[in-house]
């Protein structure tokens, strides 16, 4: 079974950054991403990365502020947030097992850690 474990996750004021990280077997995960769900709104996918080809995928809201990477060595997914707005706040989630690589689906992806709070104040 996949664990995924988030960290990284804080109170920051809008215009700030932070930087998630994501712990598991991501070596074994070519295609991988991260989702936010804020209270009483669906979880929705923010970004993606596709590793065996080099591709990215970013929902419109965060594109040019957020950047996904990952380090296969530190078994680790990041996610670079910065110019960070209220509108932001949420749990964040990374996800593995992808059905379809790139993806920005919730059913796009089979595993999901247990998620970090990140909360932006204005």
């Amino acid at each position: 079974q996949v664990q995924l474990v988030e960290s990284g996750g804080g109170s920051v004021q809008a215009g700030g950054s932070l930087r998630l990280s994501c712990a598991g077997s991501v070596y074994s995960y070519s295609c991988m991403g991260w989702f936010r769900q804020a209270p009483g709104n669906e979880r929705e996918g923010v970004a993606s990365i596709y590793a065996g080809a080099g591709r990215t995928n970013y929902a419109a809201s965060v594109k040019g502020r957020f950047t996904i990477s990952r380090d296969s060595a530190k078994n680790t997914l990041y996610l670079q947030m910065n110019t960070l707005k209220p509108e932001d706040t949420a749990m964040y989630y990374c996800a593995a097992e992808a059905l379809v690589c790139g993806g920005l689906r919730v059913n796009d992806y089979r595993s999901w850690g247990q998620g970090t709070q990140v909360t932006v104040s204005s």
